[in-house]
Protein backbone atom coordinates (compact mmCIF):
# COMPACT_ATOMS: atom_id res chain seq x y z
CA UNK A 1 0.00 0.00 0.00
CA UNK A 2 1.93 3.48 -1.31
CA UNK A 3 2.52 6.41 1.63
CA UNK A 4 0.28 9.38 0.69
CA UNK A 5 2.68 11.93 0.62
CA UNK A 6 1.32 14.11 3.60
CA UNK A 7 -0.88 13.70 6.27
CA UNK A 8 -1.84 15.16 9.59
CA UNK A 9 -0.71 12.89 11.91
CA UNK A 10 1.86 10.34 11.50
CA UNK A 11 2.05 6.91 13.89
CA UNK A 12 4.99 4.75 13.49
CA UNK A 13 3.77 1.13 15.20
CA UNK A 14 0.40 -0.42 14.69
CA UNK A 15 0.39 -2.60 17.65
CA UNK A 16 -2.25 -2.30 20.61
CA UNK A 17 -1.04 1.50 21.05
CA UNK A 18 -1.12 3.05 17.51
CA UNK A 19 -4.60 1.03 17.02
CA UNK A 20 -5.99 2.68 19.56
CA UNK A 21 -4.45 5.93 18.89
CA UNK A 22 -5.19 5.83 14.92
CA UNK A 23 -9.37 4.48 16.78
CA UNK A 24 -9.44 7.77 18.71
CA UNK A 25 -8.43 10.06 15.58
CA UNK A 26 -10.31 8.27 13.25
CA UNK A 27 -13.80 8.73 15.49
CA UNK A 28 -12.28 12.91 15.58
CA UNK A 29 -12.06 12.83 11.56
CA UNK A 30 -8.09 13.37 12.14
CA UNK A 31 -6.21 12.63 8.81
CA UNK A 32 -3.99 9.98 10.10
CA UNK A 33 -1.12 7.82 8.73
CA UNK A 34 -0.58 4.59 10.30
CA UNK A 35 2.48 2.45 9.17
CA UNK A 36 4.71 -0.43 10.81
CA UNK A 37 7.91 -2.61 9.24
CA UNK A 38 6.41 -5.50 9.77
CA UNK A 39 4.63 -7.13 7.04
CA UNK A 40 1.68 -8.68 9.17
CA UNK A 41 0.23 -7.93 12.33
CA UNK A 42 1.06 -9.88 15.64
CA UNK A 43 0.29 -13.56 15.17
CA UNK A 44 2.53 -14.94 18.82
CA UNK A 45 0.01 -14.31 22.07
CA UNK A 46 2.44 -12.25 23.90
CA UNK A 47 0.43 -10.11 26.44
CA UNK A 48 -2.42 -11.69 27.02
CA UNK A 49 -4.69 -9.26 29.85
CA UNK A 50 -6.59 -6.74 29.07
CA UNK A 51 -7.83 -5.36 32.39
CA UNK A 52 -11.05 -3.24 33.06
CA UNK A 53 -9.98 0.44 32.72
CA UNK A 54 -8.75 -0.72 28.90
CA UNK A 55 -12.42 -1.98 28.70
CA UNK A 56 -13.67 1.52 30.18
CA UNK A 57 -11.45 2.92 27.29
CA UNK A 58 -12.58 1.02 24.35
CA UNK A 59 -16.01 1.19 25.14
CA UNK A 60 -15.53 5.12 24.84
CA UNK A 61 -14.12 4.38 21.41
CA UNK A 62 -16.66 1.55 20.56
CA UNK A 63 -18.67 -0.70 22.64
CA UNK A 64 -18.93 -3.39 19.72
CA UNK A 65 -15.12 -3.54 19.60
CA UNK A 66 -14.87 -3.78 23.59
CA UNK A 67 -17.88 -6.47 23.56
CA UNK A 68 -16.69 -8.42 20.86
CA UNK A 69 -13.82 -8.54 22.59
CA UNK A 70 -14.47 -9.87 25.60
CA UNK A 71 -16.57 -12.37 23.61
CA UNK A 72 -13.31 -13.76 22.34
CA UNK A 73 -11.40 -13.91 25.95
CA UNK A 74 -12.24 -15.19 29.49
CA UNK A 75 -13.08 -13.30 32.55
CA UNK A 76 -11.14 -14.18 35.80
CA UNK A 77 -12.09 -12.49 38.76
CA UNK A 78 -9.19 -13.41 41.46
CA UNK A 79 -5.57 -13.29 41.60
CA UNK A 80 -4.26 -16.33 43.81
CA UNK A 81 -0.73 -15.66 45.19
CA UNK A 82 1.25 -18.61 46.36
CA UNK A 83 5.09 -19.57 47.96
CA UNK A 84 5.12 -22.56 46.70
CA UNK A 85 1.55 -24.86 47.21
CA UNK A 86 1.38 -22.77 49.88
CA UNK A 87 -1.90 -20.41 49.71
CA UNK A 88 -0.90 -16.70 50.42
CA UNK A 89 -3.50 -14.11 49.43
CA UNK A 90 -6.27 -13.77 46.90
CA UNK A 91 -6.79 -10.46 45.41
CA UNK A 92 -10.31 -10.02 44.02
CA UNK A 93 -11.86 -7.64 41.46
CA UNK A 94 -15.34 -8.40 42.35
CA UNK A 95 -17.35 -5.39 43.14
CA UNK A 96 -15.39 -2.98 41.63
CA UNK A 97 -16.72 0.02 40.77
CA UNK A 98 -16.34 -0.57 36.93
CA UNK A 99 -18.98 -2.67 34.35
CA UNK A 100 -16.05 -5.30 34.04
CA UNK A 101 -15.05 -6.41 37.36
CA UNK A 102 -12.47 -9.04 36.06
CA UNK A 103 -9.40 -9.32 33.80
CA UNK A 104 -10.12 -10.32 30.42
CA UNK A 105 -7.29 -12.77 29.27
CA UNK A 106 -7.25 -12.54 25.52
CA UNK A 107 -4.11 -13.39 23.52
CA UNK A 108 -2.73 -10.08 22.34
CA UNK A 109 -3.11 -11.20 18.50
CA UNK A 110 -6.84 -10.87 19.16
CA UNK A 111 -6.90 -7.73 21.03
CA UNK A 112 -4.78 -6.21 17.75
CA UNK A 113 -7.08 -8.10 15.30
CA UNK A 114 -10.27 -6.59 17.11
CA UNK A 115 -9.02 -3.31 16.97
CA UNK A 116 -7.80 -3.58 13.37
CA UNK A 117 -11.21 -5.15 12.60
CA UNK A 118 -12.78 -1.74 14.00
CA UNK A 119 -9.97 0.36 11.99
CA UNK A 120 -11.22 -1.08 8.67
CA UNK A 121 -14.90 -0.78 9.48
CA UNK A 122 -14.31 3.05 9.57
CA UNK A 123 -12.57 2.81 6.52
CA UNK A 124 -8.92 2.73 7.26
CA UNK A 125 -5.56 0.68 6.56
CA UNK A 126 -1.76 -0.14 8.18
CA UNK A 127 0.70 0.77 5.77
CA UNK A 128 3.15 -1.95 5.44
CA UNK A 129 6.02 -2.69 5.41
CA UNK A 130 7.39 0.76 5.79
CA UNK A 131 10.53 0.75 7.99
CA UNK A 132 10.81 4.33 9.16
CA UNK A 133 14.62 5.09 9.66
CA UNK A 134 14.49 9.41 9.52
CA UNK A 135 12.69 11.51 11.44
CA UNK A 136 13.17 15.42 10.90
CA UNK A 137 11.06 18.32 12.20
CA UNK A 138 11.75 21.54 11.74
CA UNK A 139 8.71 24.53 12.32
CA UNK A 140 5.97 23.48 10.17
CA UNK A 141 6.10 20.05 10.39
CA UNK A 142 8.21 16.73 10.84
CA UNK A 143 9.31 14.27 7.25
CA UNK A 144 9.50 10.84 8.04
CA UNK A 145 11.83 8.53 5.54
CA UNK A 146 11.61 5.03 5.38
CA UNK A 147 14.34 2.34 4.38
CA UNK A 148 12.93 2.33 0.91
CA UNK A 149 13.66 5.98 0.50
CA UNK A 150 9.82 7.23 0.54
CA UNK A 151 9.28 10.03 2.46
CA UNK A 152 5.70 11.45 4.83
CA UNK A 153 5.15 14.97 5.99
CA UNK A 154 2.94 15.14 8.88
CA UNK A 155 2.18 18.40 11.43
CA UNK A 156 2.85 15.68 14.31
CA UNK A 157 4.48 12.62 14.51
CA UNK A 158 3.66 9.86 17.37
CA UNK A 159 6.26 7.11 18.24
CA UNK A 160 4.27 3.72 19.23
CA UNK A 161 7.24 1.84 17.80
CA UNK A 162 8.16 0.39 21.00
CA UNK A 163 11.59 0.31 23.52
CA UNK A 164 13.62 0.97 20.29
CA UNK A 165 11.42 3.76 18.94
CA UNK A 166 12.94 5.74 16.43
CA UNK A 167 10.61 8.58 16.73
CA UNK A 168 12.39 8.89 20.34
CA UNK A 169 15.62 8.43 19.44
CA UNK A 170 15.28 11.01 16.49
CA UNK A 171 13.84 13.55 19.42
CA UNK A 172 16.52 13.21 21.23
CA UNK A 173 14.61 11.67 24.90
CA UNK A 174 16.12 9.89 26.82
CA UNK A 175 14.80 6.27 28.53
CA UNK A 176 15.60 6.08 32.28
CA UNK A 177 15.86 3.42 33.59
CA UNK A 178 18.02 -0.33 33.92
CA UNK A 179 17.36 -3.80 33.00
CA UNK A 180 16.31 -7.05 35.58
CA UNK A 181 19.31 -9.50 36.18
CA UNK A 182 16.75 -12.43 35.61
CA UNK A 183 15.43 -13.41 31.80
CA UNK A 184 11.76 -14.35 31.71
CA UNK A 185 10.67 -17.21 30.06
CA UNK A 186 7.19 -16.88 28.33
CA UNK A 187 5.00 -19.71 26.96
CA UNK A 188 1.28 -20.50 26.16
CA UNK A 189 0.85 -24.41 26.85
CA UNK A 190 -1.99 -26.61 27.17
CA UNK A 191 -2.19 -28.71 30.36
CA UNK A 192 -3.83 -30.19 33.29
CA UNK A 193 -3.39 -27.78 36.05
CA UNK A 194 -4.67 -28.26 39.48
CA UNK A 195 -5.96 -24.89 40.51
CA UNK A 196 -7.91 -24.87 37.13
CA UNK A 197 -9.29 -22.07 34.65
CA UNK A 198 -10.50 -19.53 37.06
CA UNK A 199 -8.07 -17.52 38.68
CA UNK A 200 -4.64 -16.30 37.85
CA UNK A 201 -1.63 -17.84 39.93
CA UNK A 202 1.21 -15.56 41.42
CA UNK A 203 3.63 -18.24 42.86
CA UNK A 204 6.81 -17.46 44.67
CA UNK A 205 9.66 -19.54 45.60
CA UNK A 206 13.64 -19.33 45.72
CA UNK A 207 14.10 -20.05 42.07
CA UNK A 208 12.02 -17.01 41.22
CA UNK A 209 8.21 -15.57 40.08
CA UNK A 210 6.04 -18.01 38.16
CA UNK A 211 2.69 -16.52 36.77
CA UNK A 212 0.17 -19.08 35.27
CA UNK A 213 -2.95 -17.94 33.95
CA UNK A 214 -5.51 -19.17 31.83
CA UNK A 215 -6.35 -18.42 27.81
CA UNK A 216 -9.04 -19.08 25.35
CA UNK A 217 -9.04 -22.56 24.54
CA UNK A 218 -8.03 -24.29 27.21
CA UNK A 219 -4.71 -22.98 26.92
CA UNK A 220 -2.84 -21.22 29.94
CA UNK A 221 -0.03 -19.12 29.77
CA UNK A 222 3.24 -19.17 31.90
CA UNK A 223 5.79 -16.44 32.41
CA UNK A 224 8.63 -17.55 34.84
CA UNK A 225 12.25 -15.52 35.93
CA UNK A 226 14.80 -17.90 35.14
CA UNK A 227 18.17 -17.30 35.06
CA UNK A 228 19.25 -19.12 32.26
CA UNK A 229 16.38 -20.43 29.33
CA UNK A 230 16.66 -21.96 26.16
CA UNK A 231 15.66 -19.42 23.40
CA UNK A 232 12.74 -21.34 22.63
CA UNK A 233 11.62 -23.04 25.46
CA UNK A 234 10.09 -26.65 25.24
CA UNK A 235 7.92 -28.98 26.44
CA UNK A 236 10.58 -30.75 28.75
CA UNK A 237 11.78 -27.21 30.28
CA UNK A 238 8.32 -26.12 31.11
CA UNK A 239 7.32 -29.45 32.30
CA UNK A 240 10.43 -29.31 34.77
CA UNK A 241 10.27 -25.82 35.54
CA UNK A 242 6.36 -26.25 36.62
CA UNK A 243 7.59 -29.58 39.06
CA UNK A 244 9.96 -27.42 40.61
CA UNK A 245 7.81 -24.33 41.34
CA UNK A 246 4.16 -25.68 41.28
CA UNK A 247 4.95 -29.60 42.18
CA UNK A 248 2.05 -32.11 41.38
CA UNK A 249 0.37 -29.54 39.96
CA UNK A 250 0.91 -29.21 36.30
CA UNK A 251 1.21 -31.52 33.47
CA UNK A 252 2.14 -29.86 30.24
CA UNK A 253 0.59 -31.56 27.30
CA UNK A 254 1.85 -29.16 24.60
CA UNK A 255 4.08 -26.38 24.02
CA UNK A 256 2.06 -23.62 21.16
CA UNK A 257 4.50 -20.97 21.39
CA UNK A 258 7.40 -20.15 23.86
CA UNK A 259 9.89 -17.18 24.12
CA UNK A 260 13.03 -15.87 26.08
CA UNK A 261 13.05 -12.18 26.67
CA UNK A 262 15.15 -9.75 29.03
CA UNK A 263 13.05 -7.28 30.68
CA UNK A 264 13.94 -3.51 31.15
CA UNK A 265 11.65 -0.92 33.89
CA UNK A 266 12.16 2.65 32.26
CA UNK A 267 10.37 5.57 31.73
CA UNK A 268 10.90 8.29 28.69
CA UNK A 269 12.49 11.44 30.47
CA UNK A 270 9.86 13.38 28.68
CA UNK A 271 6.55 12.58 25.81
CA UNK A 272 7.05 15.57 23.63
CA UNK A 273 9.63 17.33 21.80
CA UNK A 274 8.04 19.68 19.51
CA UNK A 275 5.64 17.68 17.15
CA UNK A 276 7.49 14.66 18.21
CA UNK A 277 5.37 12.28 20.76
CA UNK A 278 5.41 9.44 22.66
CA UNK A 279 3.10 6.28 23.54
CA UNK A 280 3.18 2.89 24.67
CA UNK A 281 6.59 0.78 25.04
CA UNK A 282 8.06 3.62 23.28
CA UNK A 283 7.37 5.92 26.64
CA UNK A 284 7.92 3.13 29.26
CA UNK A 285 8.74 -0.07 29.86
CA UNK A 286 8.58 -2.85 32.69
CA UNK A 287 7.72 -5.92 34.37
CA UNK A 288 4.95 -8.35 32.70
CA UNK A 289 4.36 -8.56 36.85
CA UNK A 290 0.62 -7.54 37.03
CA UNK A 291 -0.06 -7.48 33.50
CA UNK A 292 0.17 -3.76 33.25
CA UNK A 293 2.18 -3.42 30.13
CA UNK A 294 0.17 -3.08 27.02
CA UNK A 295 -3.14 -1.98 29.11
CA UNK A 296 -0.74 1.54 29.94
CA UNK A 297 0.01 1.63 26.36
CA UNK A 298 -3.40 1.68 24.85
CA UNK A 299 -4.86 4.00 27.39
CA UNK A 300 -1.81 6.53 26.34
CA UNK A 301 -2.60 5.95 22.94
CA UNK A 302 -6.68 7.11 23.28
CA UNK A 303 -5.32 9.94 26.00
CA UNK A 304 -3.02 10.92 22.96
CA UNK A 305 -5.76 10.99 20.09
CA UNK A 306 -7.98 13.16 22.74
CA UNK A 307 -4.97 15.57 23.26
CA UNK A 308 -3.84 16.00 19.20
CA UNK A 309 -7.37 16.61 18.26
CA UNK A 310 -8.02 19.22 20.79
CA UNK A 311 -4.70 20.92 19.90
CA UNK A 312 -5.82 20.69 15.83
CA UNK A 313 -8.93 22.17 17.13
CA UNK A 314 -7.90 24.97 19.03
CA UNK A 315 -4.06 25.65 17.21
CA UNK A 316 -2.41 25.76 21.14
CA UNK A 317 0.08 23.35 22.41
CA UNK A 318 -1.64 23.30 25.74
CA UNK A 319 -3.42 19.84 25.29
CA UNK A 320 -0.21 18.20 24.16
CA UNK A 321 1.96 19.61 26.93
CA UNK A 322 -1.29 17.98 29.74
CA UNK A 323 -1.06 15.06 27.71
CA UNK A 324 2.21 14.53 29.05
CA UNK A 325 1.92 15.86 32.43
CA UNK A 326 -1.09 13.47 33.01
CA UNK A 327 0.56 10.27 31.40
CA UNK A 328 4.45 10.24 32.20
CA UNK A 329 3.43 10.23 36.29
CA UNK A 330 1.01 7.37 35.28
CA UNK A 331 3.93 5.13 33.88
CA UNK A 332 6.30 6.24 36.60
CA UNK A 333 3.52 4.54 39.24
CA UNK A 334 3.25 1.63 37.08
CA UNK A 335 7.20 1.16 36.83
CA UNK A 336 7.38 1.48 40.47
CA UNK A 337 4.50 -0.43 41.36
CA UNK A 338 5.61 -3.77 39.04
CA UNK A 339 8.94 -3.39 40.10
CA UNK A 340 8.25 -3.53 43.61
CA UNK A 341 6.01 -6.54 42.77
CA UNK A 342 8.70 -8.34 40.68
CA UNK A 343 11.21 -7.54 43.47
CA UNK A 344 9.28 -8.98 46.08
CA UNK A 345 7.91 -11.87 44.04
CA UNK A 346 11.68 -12.86 43.34
CA UNK A 347 13.74 -12.14 46.73
CA UNK A 348 16.32 -14.73 47.78
CA UNK A 349 16.75 -13.06 50.96
CA UNK A 350 15.28 -16.38 53.83
CA UNK A 351 14.47 -13.36 56.12
CA UNK A 352 12.91 -11.06 53.11
CA UNK A 353 10.69 -13.83 52.25
CA UNK A 354 9.78 -15.01 55.89
CA UNK A 355 8.14 -11.17 56.29
CA UNK A 356 6.70 -11.39 52.99
CA UNK A 357 4.83 -14.71 53.54
CA UNK A 358 3.62 -13.71 56.85
CA UNK A 359 2.33 -10.65 56.20
CA UNK A 360 0.63 -10.75 52.98
CA UNK A 361 -1.78 -13.40 53.89
CA UNK A 362 -2.67 -10.87 57.50
CA UNK A 363 -2.87 -7.76 54.93
CA UNK A 364 -5.08 -9.43 52.41
CA UNK A 365 -7.47 -9.97 54.50
CA UNK A 366 -8.23 -6.37 54.70
CA UNK A 367 -11.34 -5.45 52.51
CA UNK A 368 -10.06 -2.00 51.96
CA UNK A 369 -6.11 -3.65 51.43
CA UNK A 370 -7.28 -5.83 48.85
CA UNK A 371 -10.07 -3.46 47.31
CA UNK A 372 -6.56 -1.10 47.01
CA UNK A 373 -4.81 -4.02 45.38
CA UNK A 374 -7.41 -5.18 43.02
CA UNK A 375 -8.10 -1.39 41.75
CA UNK A 376 -4.19 -0.94 41.37
CA UNK A 377 -3.59 -3.55 38.97
CA UNK A 378 -7.41 -3.16 37.38
CA UNK A 379 -6.06 0.52 36.66
CA UNK A 380 -9.43 1.97 37.58
CA UNK A 381 -6.97 4.67 39.14
CA UNK A 382 -6.18 6.01 36.04
CA UNK A 383 -8.98 7.40 35.23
Amino acid sequence: MSLPATTTVAIVGAGPTGLTLALTLAGAGVDFVLLDRQAEGANTSRAAVVHARTLEVLDALDPATSAELVRRGTAVTRFRIRDGARPLAAVSFEGLPTAHSYALMVPQDQTEAVLLGRLHALGHEVHRPYEVTAVTQDAAGVTLTTATGETLRAAYAVGSDGMHSTVREAAGIGFTGSAYEESFVLADVAMNWAPGPREVSLTFGAAGLTVVAPLPGGRYRVVATVDDAPAEPGLPFVQALLDARAPAQATVTDVVWSSRFRVHHRVADHYRAGRLLLAGDAAHVHSPAGGQGMNTGIQDGHALGRALTAALATGTDEALDAYEATRRPVALHVVALTDRMTRIATTRNPALRAVRNTLLPLLARVPALNKRLATELAELNYR
